[in-house]
C-alpha cells in the first residue's frame, strides 16, 4: 500500500501540517567545529592590507580631495548667488570659474577613488581566496570528513564576496567622516544659531543608531548562518543527485530543502528589514533639519540679518549633511555583514593543519621499498577505533593483499600509509623511516594510489593521466595507458588523448574512469603502489586485460592491493585477511585455503566478493580459534 506523495507546489503546506520527516538533508553538525569567537578579527582582516598599503593610502588621498572639493561647493553656490543679486559681474564671473574648478576637481577625484578602491578590494579579495585555497589543500581529511562542501562553497564565495563589498565601500567611509564634520564647521562658522539649531537632529539619531546596533548584529549573523545551511543542503542534493533518483526520494528531499530555504528566506528579509530602517529614520531628520532652516532662515533673510545666499548655502550644507549620516549608515551595515563574514572565515583559517611536515622533516629516500605497521590503533574518532594493535610488514617487491569484509579497516591501513591521518599508537615506516619524520612531498612521489572511486578532474584525458608528474611525456602518457588496456578505448574518443572530461568525468563509463586514474598512478613511476579496490567497477572482459597488466605493474614494486573479488588477489604474494579492525590470517592463497579457516570458507562459498557474505561474530571466534 503505498502514500499518495503530493506535488512539489503542495509540499510546504504537507509538510507544515504533520510531523517533520525523519531525516536529514545538509545537517547543521559541520558547522560545530566552527564554535570560537576570535575578538581581533577586525585586525586579522585588515592586516590583508598590508601588501598593497601604497594603494589604500593613494584611494584615502583621492577620497579626502574629493570630499575637500565637494564640501566647497555648497559655499561657492551661496556666493555666486549673492553676487548676482548684488549685480556684481566681476564676482559673479570669479566665482563661477572657481566653482567649475572645484565641480571638475570633484568628478576626478571622486572616479580615481572609486577606480583605486574597485582595484584594492579585488586585490585583498584575491590573496584572502589564495589563502584559503591553499588551506583548504593542507587541512586534515578529518576535517574534511565532517564538512560540508556546500558550507565551504558559502565561505570561500559568499563570505569573501561580502567582504569584497565592504572593501569596496569602506575607503569612502573617510570622505564621509570628513563631510560630516566639515559640513558641521561650515554651519556653526555661517550662522551660529542656524547652525546649532540644525544640528539639534544629532542627538536623536545617536540614540536611534544604539538601539539599532544591537539587532543589526544578530540579524546579520542570523542571515549568514541561515545561507550557509541553505547552501550546504542545496550542494549535497546535487551531488547525490542519482542517489535521489534512485530511491526516489526527490519529494522528501523538497521538503527538507524547503524547510532550511523558508528559515533562509526569514533570515534574509529580516536582516534586509534591519539594514533599510535607518534610511527612512535619516531622511525624516533630513527633513526637520530643513524644515528648521526655511522656517529660522527664511525670518533672517527677511530681517536682513543673513543674505540670501547664506540660506541657500545653509540648505545645501544641511541636505549634504546627512547623506555622509545615511552612507556612513549603510557602510556600517555593510561592515557588520563583513565582520560576520570574517568571523567564518577566520574560524576555517584557523582549523589547525594536523598532517604537516616536521621542521626537521627528511626526504624520503627508499632504497629498499618496504611497508611496515608496528602496534598501530587508529580510529577517525579515537573513541571508537578501527584498527586495533595491527602489525604486518611489507617485504620489498611483494605484493600484499588485503582482504576482508566490509568495514574490516583496509581502507583505514592504505590511508595511514600515505599520512593521510594520524595513528593513534603505533607507528607506520615506509623504507623503515617512520612516515610522520619524512616530508609529504617525498612520501607522496614514493608512494602511488588507485583508489576505488576515481575522481578525474575538468581537462583533457592527457591531462589527467599526468596530473601528478607535470614533467611526463606524451609518449610516457601512451605508454602507461597501453600498459593498463586503455589506450584503445582512448583512441576511439573523437580527440584522443586532447578529448575533454566533464565534471568529475562524468562522459567517460566507471570502467574508463578507473583505467585512466590507473595509468595516472602508473606514469608516475612509485616505489610502492597501493590499489584500493580498483577493479571493483571494472567488468569481467576489462578485468581480464588489467590482470594481464598487473603482472607487468607489480614487478619491480612493493604492492599493497585490495580488492573484494577473490580472483583478484589469488595471485599475491601474501595475503592478509582481516576482520573488525584485526588480523584474523595471513600467508599465501594455497597455504589460507589449507587452514581452513575465515578465507577458505569465503572463497568457498560460492561468492565471489566478501562482501556478499557476513560473518557473525561467533563465526569470528571459531575461525580465529582455528588459525
Amino acid at each position: 500500500m503505498s502514500e499518495a506523495v503530493p506535488t512539489p507546489q503542495s509540499a510546504p503546506q504537507s509538510a507544515s501540517s504533520r510531523k517533520a520527516p525523519r531525516a536529514s538533508l545538509g545537517s547543521a553538525e559541520g558547522d560545530d567545529i566552527f564554535g570560537t569567537f576570535d575578538p581581533k578579527v577586525a585586525r586579522r582582516f585588515f592586516a590583508y592590507l598590508g601588501p598593497h598599503r601604497k594603494g589604500f593610502v593613494a584611494a584615502q588621498v583621492a577620497v579626502l580631495l574629493s570630499a575637500l572639493s565637494q564640501l566647497s561647493l555648497p559655499f561657492l553656490i551661496g556666493r555666486v548667488l549673492d553676487a548676482a543679486v548684488k549685480h556684481d559681474a566681476h564676482r559673479f564671473q570669479v566665482t563661477l570659474m572657481v566653482f567649475a574648478a572645484a565641480a571638475a576637481v570633484f568628478s576626478a577625484m571622486f572616479f580615481l577613488e572609486q577606480w583605486l578602491s574597485l582595484r584594492l578590494a579585488n586585490r585583498v579579495v584575491f590573496d584572502v581566496r589564495r589563502h584559503m585555497f591553499a588551506h583548504f589543500q593542507d587541512v586534515s581529511l578529518s576535517f574534511m570528513d565532517k564538512t560540508h562542501v556546500g558550507r565551504l562553497m558559502s565561505r570561500l564565495q559568499g563570505d569573501v564576496g561580502s567582504l569584497q563589498e565592504f572593501l569596496e565601500n569602506t575607503t569612502g567611509a573617510v570622505g564621509d567622516f570628513v563631510m560630516l564634520i566639515g559640513i558641521a564647521i561650515v554651519l556653526l562658522s555661517l550662522d551660529l544659531r542656524l547652525g546649532l539649531l540644525t544640528l539639534i537632529v544629532l542627538p536623536a539619531l545617536i540614540a536611534l543608531r544604539a538601539v539599532w546596533l544591537p539587532f543589526s548584529k544578530v540579524a546579520f549573523r542570523r542571515a549568514r548562518d541561515a545561507s550557509s545551511n541553505a547552501n550546504s543542503a542545496l550542494a549535497e542534493n546535487i551531488n547525490g543527485v542519482r542517489t535521489v533518483q534512485e530511491t526516489r526520494r526527490e519529494q522528501l528531499n523538497f521538503e527538507l530543502y524547503a524547510e532550511k530555504a523558508r528559515d533562509n528566506f526569514k533570515a534574509q528579509i529580516g536582516a534586509a528589514l534591519i539594514s533599510q530602517i535607518m534610511t527612512p529614520t535619516v531622511d525624516v531628520l533630513t527633513g526637520a533639519a530643513m524644515a528648521l532652516v526655511i522656517v529660522v532662515g527664511g525670518e533672517a533673510v527677511l530681517s536682513e540679518r543673513i543674505q540670501i545666499g547664506v540660506m541657500v548655502a545653509f540648505l545645501l550644507y544641511v541636505q549634504r549633511f546627512f547623506d555622509p549620516v545615511r552612507m556612513l549608515s549603510m557602510q556600517y551595515t555593510i561592515m557588520q555583514r563583513a565582520m560576520a563574514a570574517a568571523h567564518r572565515i577566520f574560524e576555517v583559517l584557523d582549523v589547525p593543519v594536523t598532517i604537516a611536515d616536521k621542521p626537521d622533516a627528511a626526504t624520503l629516500a627508499v632504497e629498499a621499498p618496504t611497508v611496515e605497521f608496528r602496534g598501530v590503533t587508529f580510529g577517525y574518532d579515537p573513541a571508537r577505533p578501527i584498527l586495533h594493535d595491527v602489525s604486518f610488514s611489507v617485504r620489498p617487491r611483494e605484493v600484499l593483499a588485503l582482504v576482508g569484509p566490509t568495514g574490516s579497516g583496509k581502507t583505514s591501513i592504505i590511508a595511514l600509509t600515505h599520512r593521510f591521518y594520524e595513528v593513534d599508537q603505533g607507528q607506520v615506516l615506509v623504507g623503515g623511516v617512520d612516515v610522520r619524520d619524512v616530508t609529504l612531498d617525498s612520501l607522496g612521489r614514493t608512494i602511488g594510489m588507485v583508489l576505488q572511486e576515481p575522481f578525474l578532474f575538468s581537462g583533457t584525458i592527457e591531462e589527467n593521466i599526468r596530473y601528478n608528474t607535470s614533467g611526463a611525456t606524451h609518449d610516457a602518457v601512451v605508454a602507461a595507458a597501453k600498459a593498463v588496456s586503455a589506450h584503445d578505448f582512448i583512441m576511439r574518443l573523437p580527440e584522443g588523448y586532447q578529448t575533454q572530461l566533464g565534471q568529475r568525468g562524468r562522459n567517460v563509463s566507471m570502467g574508463q574512469r578507473q583505467l585512466i586514474s590507473f595509468a595516472r598512478a602508473l606514469v608516475a613511476d612509485p616505489q610502492i603502489l597501493i590499489l584500493d579496490e580498483a577493479t571493483a567497477n571494472i567488468d569481467s572482459f576489462t578485468e581480464q586485460a588489467i590482470q594481464k597488466a598487473l603482472k607487468v605493474l607489480f614487478a619491480g614494486r612493493t604492492c599493497m592491493v585490495i580488492a573484494h573479488r577473490l580472483g583478484t588477489i589469488r595471485d599475491a604474494d601474501r595475503i592478509i585477511v582481516l576482520q573488525q579492525g584485526r588480523i584474523l590470517e595471513q600467508g599465501g592463497h594455497d597455504e589460507l585455503m589449507a587452514k581452513d579457516g575465515l578465507y577458505h570458507h569465503l572463497y568457498t562459498s560460492a561468492h565471489a566478493s566478501f562482501d556478499d557474505q557476513v560473518v557473525a561474530s561467533t563465526g569470528d571466534a571459531e575461525f580465529a580459534t582455528r588459525t
